[in-house]
């Protein structure tokens, strides 16, 4: 019965799976929370790049991890979607790891062996693989060797980019809702259902989290919410680039799908560049934590945290819109463009906190 309606009416489906996910995180952030302050588990680490005052629990990930799992695994037995068995198992070991770095710390050479694990696990046995790069830099079809290794360094920088931008209240939960719909809708479009539960369960799950992450935040997702976000939606967005291959024979559902995934985790993925040139440039390791991530130059500006978000989220949306709109210009120009725009717009902020700057050596 529930698979004839399935099939007869999945947007249904995909509203109940994001509620079910939602409400799941909604019902269990107050226990984490109580948690705790019982054995007080807060997040006292790394305090020079901190902006609260107050101990604040960085356990919200594991609601996340945990809604979005049960929520995957109820709809995914509706579809036999074998490909999510993979992507849970990936999420639960990846969740151990960000789980012991929240409470305990754990150093970088154990993140990336487990981070190589679990992404080599989604590439090479779940089929979360590219195989070709559809002329951007001049690269056409990969093999599985070169596609494989491809892909599990752009999951594993996924992984990390999303983290990179958890550093003010709501930020990252509201890019991971932004970008998980955004997929939710286009695999749904496409008639790719299962990816379209996947987009909405990981939607859903970071939108109950929300809740408490707004500024004023009550709770952090930690390394395990940001890592899983990141996790998922690079599993989604290569499976998405891969449903809209050309292969000659048949069109796909949308063109330019590279550009388009781009420029959905275009937040995440410039930031990240842009820190990494910074700190290499600057003789740093490009893993040294700071603040000066654009989230954090914009704090510099006096701009408040909601609107810093409401900013952040207008221009992704205003890239995946563009993107689309101009899809037939083809991948190459519409990446570089894309991040050309992002180039501009950080180029702005530098010049506003040099003019900053500047107003406050005169009056000294």
């Amino acid at each position: 019965m529930l698979t004839d309606l399935l099939n007869t009416n999945p947007v249904f489906f995909c509203l109940a799976i994001f509620l079910l996910a939602g409400v799941t995180v909604v019902l269990s952030i107050p226990s984490i929370i109580h948690t705790s302050i019982k054995y007080n588990l807060f997040d006292t680490n790394d305090m020079h790049r901190k902006i609260h005052g107050d101990n604040i629990s960085r356990l919200g990930g594991l609601a996340i991890v945990a809604s979005f799992t049960i929520a995957t695994l109820l709809f995914s037995t509706l579809t036999a979607f074998e490909e999510a068995n993979f992507l849970i198992t990936s999420c639960i070991i990846l969740a151990a790891l960000g789980l012991k770095d929240d409470v305990y710390g754990s150093n970088t050479s154990t993140k990336f062996i487990l981070q190589l694990i679990v992404a080599i696990i989604l590439v090479f046995f779940g089929g979360f693989r590219l195989t070709s790069l559809y002329g951007v830099m001049g690269i056409g079809d990969m093999n599985l060797i070169w596609g494989g290794v491809f892909s599990v360094i752009l999951i594993i920088f996924l992984n990390n980019a999303f983290n990179l931008i958890d550093g003010i209240d709501g930020l990252a939960a509201s890019i991971g809702i932004i970008a998980n719909l955004i997929f939710g809708i286009l695999f749904a479009l496409m008639d790719q259902i299962p990816y379209a539960f996947i987009a909405f369960a990981l939607a859903g799950s970071v939108a109950g989290f929300l809740k408490f992450n707004w500024n004023p935040a009550k709770i952090f997702m930690g390394d395990t919410g940001a890592l899983i976000i990141g996790l998922v939606t690079a599993a989604l967005s290569i499976k998405f680039i891969e449903l809209n291959k050309f292969s000659g024979q048949l069109d796909p559902f949308i063109y330019s799908a590279p550009a388009i995934a781009v420029s959905i985790l275009i937040v995440p993925i410039f930031d990240s560049l842009r820190i990494f040139t910074v700190r290499i440039l600057k003789g740093k390791s490009p893993f040294d934590g700071d603040r000066n991530h654009i989230h954090h130059r914009m704090e510099r500006l006096g701009i408040k945290n909601p609107i810093i978000i409401l900013i952040t989220a207008s221009l992704n949306i205003g890239m995946v819109a563009m993107t689309v709109i101009m899809r037939h210009l083809g991948n190459f120009f519409l990446i570089f463009f894309i991040i050309g725009l992002c180039v501009i717009f950080d180029f702005i902020l530098f010049v506003r906190l040099r003019k900053m700057d500047n107003k406050q050596i005169m009056k000294l």
